[in-house]
């Protein structure tokens, strides 16, 4: 139908074409789920180089990463399974995959009928659905609320621990390839641990390649976690520097600090008045970088795989932290990275070599992204499912970025 059309309809008839329309993209969107589940289920994300789905859909389609495991969880409860045998599994809520493939509810109303199936039993979804088809998603929240409510209300309520028992354990228990770490901390011990995992758990800044961070506090601090095993494994190879760790770069220009004049970057790009920095570099866990200084190595060639800290030096000043696009990681929570795999004949050097934190560095490992080193910078090439130029692409985040002397 043309736009001059809907001029000349009644207004009951311009909603109920609206209602179609509506009715039509729901059936679309159910049909994308189906797709998205098969992509799940053939295992995609493993074939194209990344850690799940929501994370191939994050680049293909540019959702945030939110959006995208959003969708993912639906298509999950929604979709049939098939065993070994080539037997088909009935969805994990039937009666609602009915309604999802008949138009009548949207993926709003999916995760929220879900979210509340996990407080009910089975044989409570037909009357969760048939509430939802008549209602929005946020009164099925509280719909399915009151409904938990009234099946448990006489249960017994839980005991309440007892008193006098250790205050410090931990368990650790291996299930597949993942560790699950269960532990109790005193308030001492867990207000020091608090105060290590905070500022690692903060949410990423938004950023124009991947959006603002999706991850969950729960996610944060399990990366945050991460990162501290890796900072305290690093701070055990750091070399001694004025007998004593180094622990703090200071990078600005020779000429700069020659006349006093300017600012010194440390590593988490904070700036520091070119003034103090004689009296900074007085102390034993300061190790300035003088760019054009001739001084630090940059090469050690094969002898290791393993990035000195001179080198490392280097790199923190010339990519400021996580080289990816859109990312903006400080260096303390990045690995050096080789452009040429160290395996495959590349040399330990910063001509070789680029700053990634984490989740990016195991991107670059397993799937077609690939960096090159262009001008100084390291540019990376997006796979050809991404972009079929594919262009390359640089991080712009990373202001006043200082370049090394050649």
């Amino acid at each position: 139908m043309i736009e001059q059309d809907f001029r000349l309809l009644a207004t009951d008839e311009l909603l109920n074409a609206v209602v179609e329309d509506v009715v039509g993209i729901r059936v679309l969107e159910n049909a994308m789920m189906q797709k998205i589940a098969e992509l799940e289920q053939r295992g995609a994300a493993s074939e194209l180089g990344y850690r799940n789905v929501a994370q191939v859909l994050r680049h293909a389609v540019r959702w945030d990463l939110k959006t995208a495991r959003q969708w993912v969880a639906r298509a999950e409860v929604l979709a049939r399974g098939v065993t070994p045998t080539g037997a088909v599994l009935e969805p994990a809520l039937p009666a609602t995959a009915a309604a999802v493939a008949a138009g009548l509810l949207s993926g709003e109303h999916v995760s929220a009928v879900a979210e509340v199936m996990k407080e009910l039993p089975p044989e409570a979804e037909q009357p969760v659905v048939e509430f939802a088809r008549d209602n929005e998603p946020s009164a099925v929240r509280s719909f399915g609320k009151e409904l938990a409510y009234r099946l448990h209300q006489h249960d017994p309520e839980p005991r309440e621990t007892e008193e006098h028992q250790p205050v410090n354990r931990l368990r650790l228990a291996w299930k597949g390839d993942q560790l699950e770490i269960w532990a109790k901390l005193d308030k001492v011990s867990g207000a020091k641990f608090e105060a290590l995992i905070d500022p690692l758990a903060k949410p990423r800044p938004a950023t124009p390649e991947e959006g603002p961070d999706p991850r969950t506090r729960a996610e944060r601090e399990g990366d945050a976690f991460a990162d501290l095993v890796d900072l305290v494994l690093r701070a055990d190879r750091l070399p001694d520097h004025g007998g004593e760790p180094v622990t703090l770069t200071l990078t600005m220009s020779y000429r700069d600090l020659a006349e006093q004049t300017g600012f010194a970057t440390l590593d988490n790009r904070e700036r520091v008045p070119a003034t103090l920095v004689r009296r900074l570099a007085c102390n034993a866990g300061v190790v300035p970088v003088v760019l054009g200084s001739r001084s630090e190595s940059m090469d050690i060639g094969r002898k290791t795989r393993t990035f000195p800290a001179a080198i490392r030096r280097l790199l923190v000043a010339r990519d400021q932290g996580c080289s990816f696009p859109g990312c903006d990681r400080p260096p303390k929570h990045c690995d050096a990275h080789h452009i040429r795999f160290w395996s495959q004949g590349g040399e330990t050097s910063v001509h070789n070599a680029a700053l990634l934190c984490r989740h990016h560095h195991t991107l670059i490992h397993r799937s077609e992204w690939e960096v090159k080193l262009r001008d100084g910078t390291p540019a990376f090439i997006p796979p050809t499912w991404l972009d079929p130029t594919r262009t390359p692409r640089t991080n712009t985040t990373h202001q006043d970025r200082y370049r090394l002397a050649a």
